[in-house]
């Protein structure tokens, strides 16, 4: 019990001095000690406030009276309290009545502080944005007045450089978004502009092409034209047929001279002129802005290529017109001269190796495309044009720098065929001509219409010369025709083979080998065609002999007619002949041999009409009526032969020549043709009678030999062509058998020409 005491002081001591916080440890120990421990602190802690109660009493006892006398204080002060109370109630009053205004203009000038701040602020944010706003009007403005290029640096300007410093502003996120969208609008817009544009190009390219071919004409003719001045001294020496060459050369270009300065003065058209090119350098450089540049690149070729595969389609019916082949080839040309623009005003949308590689391709289509059409054309003034518009075509790209060597190589060919269609032509005009003729000397009776031939024809004849009119030329009306019409075609094929940049010397190989060919192949085959008519007798024969020699000696002429519009010597090595000579002596001998021919059919056909009576006791004394008529036939042709024109040696020769021919001709024929009626097989029996009658014919036949039908037969040359006949119907009128075996085989035989076999033959008959 004791020892419970001390440490219950203890514990009260620690309540007193310890925090009210840490109280709970010392009175849980109160609960963990000894049983009734509890009600004994209890205890003491009453005890231990009723001591503390003591102490406060006596403590209030000694203070009282200084509380007194405090409160009694306090109540004297509480009286001048109420008064200054009072007074500081009624100053605060009046001093809240004077502030009143103070207080007003403090909080206006508070407000406007604020406001002045925030104004403040406003500017300097308004400062920053309005270069913002200002940038996107102007984007706004470019875009509505198609300002593509610069709408889209405005653009580039605005997100790297105005709109990263307002970026915390909604209308500045509005704009962003807008951007990306703005630009794909940019894009489809310039993208349609430039489907515009191909579409325009497209249209207007046979113009752009028709434009660029004119100005090469314009030039070459001018240049042609200065040419011509620099050598007009030289042309007046020239030939006649010079001139008419250049008159050709003439209408070969554009068909018009420079006779006005102004003229040269006007204004070149370029293909800008025609088209504005614009919305390609446009969308060119919005590509390349956007990075896209090569997307663009790829999509123009691409579309380039489609257009050309377009242009280079012809019409199925291009070939019947020039028109069809010229706005051909004025599309090609624009298509070309558009890119060759291209080519030199951007930089990387065409490239030298992209335009070559095109025209590569295109001009493989075109020289197939001009090889099937242009073999369709049949007349010759029709690929004439196209030939001159293949070359102003070729000269006109080649001043762009595209080769063209190719379509030259390519005119060659067309020549040929343009050759063709010119000998088509010719040949009707030589048929024409020969259906015309009268295959009579041509009659001239004055001097005029002398000089009217010769200009036509070279002829000369120092005999004729000297006779009076009216006189006739030796060969017919078609001779100065086909001669005439001859140079026509030489001056036709020249005109081709102008402005093929070729040497003076392949023009003229050119001339001599179509000159060749229309005289070894196209008048020789018409010369062929009318010797075969049967309406062409023995006298036209004839004069066709003689205008074949004719043209024959005019072939020189010819020759140097072809060396004078060509100025290349006919000295030169590699000159090229005319053919001519042997086509007339081809045309001459098969007029000849028509001649024979026809005389022996016309000699069968009296021999068809003999009637002999084979078995007749005695002939009828006198010659059958069918020889007579034969004989005066070939009597009265004959003298056709001698009455045509001598005038001169040459002429009388060549006559003569061919009557004698044709006249041994008919006789050997004849009496061939009286053997074999004799040795018919069908004819199985002959009396002395029919014979003696035969005899009588040979005979009238021996007379007709004799009498030189035809002058210039040595002795009894002509009279040889009966012998075999009189030898055998000798033998037989004799009946001198004994003699015929005894010299048989001997050259002085009286029957040499009997042949065993034919009199045995007739014998049996």
């Amino acid at each position: 019990m004791a020892e419970s005491l001390p440490e219950h002081d203890r514990i009260l001591q620690e309540i007193e001095s310890t925090d009210t916080a840490c109280v709970g440890p010392t009175l849980r120990s109160v609960y963990d000690d000894q049983p009734n421990a509890h009600q004994k602190f209890m205890e003491k802690l009453d005890a231990c406030i009723r001591n503390h109660d003591r102490e406060i009493e006596k403590m209030c006892n000694f203070h009282h009276q200084g509380f007194v006398d405090a409160i009694t204080e306090l109540l004297k002060v509480r009286a001048d309290a109420e008064k200054l109370k009072v007074q500081v109630t009624d100053t605060n009053r009046r001093l809240q009545d004077a502030g009143k205004e103070v207080i007003a203009q403090t909080e206006e000038i508070i407000r406007c502080r604020v406001q002045q701040r925030n104004i403040t602020t406003v500017v300097e944010k308004l400062q920053l944005c309005l270069p913002v706003l200002e940038m996107y009007s102007k984007l706004k403005e470019q875009m509505s007045v198609k300002r593509y290029y610069s709408a889209l640096k405005t653009m580039e300007q605005l997100e790297n450089l105005y709109l990263p410093r307002v970026s915390q502003y909604r209308f500045c996120q509005i704009m962003m978004e807008n951007l990306p969208k703005l630009r794909e609008e940019i894009k489809e817009i310039s993208m349609s502009d430039l489907k515009d544009f191909l579409e325009s190009i497209r249209k207007h390219s046979d113009r752009i092409g028709e434009t660029a071919m004119k100005q090469a004409q314009q030039q070459k003719t001018f240049s042609t034209a200065l040419q011509k001045q620099n050598n007009i001294n030289y042309g007046r020496n020239m030939h006649l047929g010079r001139n008419r060459i250049l008159e050709s050369k003439n209408e070969i270009t554009l068909k018009r001279t420079f006779e006005d300065e102004d003229e040269h003065d006007e204004e070149v058209l370029t293909a800008q002129d025609l088209v504005d090119f614009s919305p390609v350098y446009r969308c060119l450089h919005i590509y390349s802005v956007l990075g896209d540049g090569e997307i663009f690149e790829n999509y123009y070729r691409k579309q380039r290529r489609k257009q050309a595969r377009l242009v280079l389609q012809p019409q199925s019916s291009m070939h019947e017109t020039v028109e069809g082949y010229r706005r051909y080839f004025s599309q090609i040309v624009g298509f070309f001269v558009v890119e060759d623009h291209i080519l030199h005003v951007t930089q990387g949308l065409v490239t030298r190796t992209y335009t070559d590689e095109l025209w590569n391709m295109a001009l493989s289509k075109i020289i197939a495309v001009l090889r099937t059409h242009s073999s369709y054309c049949s007349d010759p003034d029709l690929v004439l044009e196209l030939k001159n518009l293949i070359v102003v075509f070729a000269d006109t790209l080649q001043g762009y720098g595209f080769p063209v060597n190719r379509l030259f190589d390519l005119l060659f060919e067309i020549r040929d065929q343009y050759n063709e269609t010119l000998l088509k032509k010719w040949s009707g005009l030589f048929r024409d001509i020969f259906e015309a003729d009268n295959y009579s000397p041509i009659p001239v009776a004055n001097e005029e219409e002398y000089r009217i031939v010769i200009s036509k024809f070279p002829f000369q004849d120092p005999e004729l010369d000297k006779q009076s009119f009216p006189k006739k030329l030796p060969m017919s009306q078609s001779v100065p025709q086909i001669y005439m019409q001859v140079k026509e075609f030489i001056y036709a094929s020249l005109k081709f083979s102008e402005s093929l940049h070729r040497s003076s010397t392949e023009i003229d190989d050119m001339l001599r080998k179509s000159t060749n060919l229309l005289l070894t192949r196209t008048l020789s085959s018409c010369l062929q065609n009318l010797i075969k008519k049967p309406h062409i007798g023995l006298t036209e024969l004839v004069q066709i002999i003689i205008n074949t020699t004719h043209l024959e000696q005019a072939c020189k002429y010819l020759e140097d007619f072809i060396s004078n519009i060509t100025n290349i010597s006919q000295l030169t090595v590699h000159t090229a002949r005319l053919y001519g000579l042997s086509t007339f002596k081809d045309a001459r001998h098969a007029a000849e041999g028509e001649i024979y021919t026809k005389l022996n059919q016309k000699i069968d056909e009296f021999i068809q009409i003999a009637d002999y009576d084979w078995t007749m006791s005695e002939s009828d004394g006198r010659a059958s009526g069918y020889l007579m008529d034969l004989i005066n036939f070939l009597r009265s042709t004959f003298q056709v032969f001698t009455h045509l024109p001598h005038n001169n040696n040459d002429h009388a020769a060549m006559s003569g020549k061919v009557a004698q021919t044709a006249c041994m001709s008919a006789c050997q024929h004849l009496s061939m043709s009286l053997m074999q009626m004799l040795l018919d097989s069908e004819l199985k029996q002959i009396s002395m009678g029919a014979i003696q009658q035969f005899n009588l014919d040979v005979i009238q036949c021996e007379l007709f030999a004799s009498s030189e039908p035809v002058p210039g037969f040595q002795g009894d040359t002509l009279q040889l062509a009966f012998i075999d006949l009189r030898q055998l119907l000798d033998l037989f009128m004799v009946w001198d058998w004994s003699t015929y075996l005894a010299d048989y085989g001997q050259a002085t035989s009286k029957y040499l020409r009997v042949n065993p076999s034919t009199a045995l033959t007739l014998l049996e008959k």
